[in-house]
């Protein structure tokens, strides 16, 4: 039973700090800043559930992609760490990733167009970006049913508490200011970063005892 909860709360500060919903909050004000209550509710809505359907897809179909183009648990284990291991590295030295935040390109006008926020950059690459991919079907990729159950509900609320993050995230930008904003963005990096690198090992002593056999 503690097993079982230790590896929740894994699980859960894992997708927490990859997706980081506090330090997002800002960034989906942005995007949606002279939006009315009612749109930039619409734009989280959509943005996290595309999120969450797009982890649904890789965390379930994971093992047939692996088959499908042969590769190996522990290859994708050292990749994905390292990719982790990046945007961590990137948070901890203040600044967004890359790999996480690419930039976006012009977007559509009128409302369909501020709806399209919510599916590019906001679910893709924001929210369901590479790092949150790798970290989801390494999470559910250690045997069993019940590592992808405990790693999409606990992605499901991890998406229902950043809902209420982007819809009541004035108050918390307030609150926080820069300094605040900045302290927990490093945090986060540094937790990415040390999940990141444990990835690795466990995808090396995967590839060694494979080797052995």
């Amino acid at each position: 039973m503690q097993n079982q909860v230790l590896h929740v709360l894994t699980v859960f500060m894992g997708f927490f700090a990859i997706m980081n919903p506090i330090a997002n909050t800002p960034i989906f004000l942005g995007l949606t800043e002279g939006d009315s209550a009612d749109i930039r509710r619409a734009v989280a809505r959509r943005a996290l559930l595309v999120t969450f359907l797009i982890i649904v897809v890789f965390t379930i179909s994971g093992r047939m992609i692996f088959e499908l183009f042969g590769i190996g648990l522990p290859a994708f284990q050292i990749t994905g760490g390292l990719l982790v291991l990046l945007i961590g590295f990137h948070m901890v030295q203040g600044h967004a990733s890359r790999v996480q935040h690419p930039g976006n390109a012009g977007a559509t006008p009128g409302l369909e167009g501020e709806l399209d926020k919510a599916i590019s950059p906001l679910a893709m690459p924001l929210l369901a970006g590479p790092g949150t991919i790798s970290t989801a079907i390494n999470f559910a990729s250690q045997g069993g049913i019940g590592p992808v159950v405990t790693t999409l509900v606990t992605f499901f609320a991890l998406c229902v508490i950043t809902y209420f993050f982007f819809v009541y995230g004035e108050r918390l930008v307030r609150y926080l200011g820069h300094a605040g904003m900045s302290i927990i963005t490093r945090l986060m990096g540094l937790i990415l970063a040390v999940i990141g690198t444990q990835m690795v090992i466990g995808g090396i002593t995967g590839a060694i005892k494979l080797a052995a056999s």
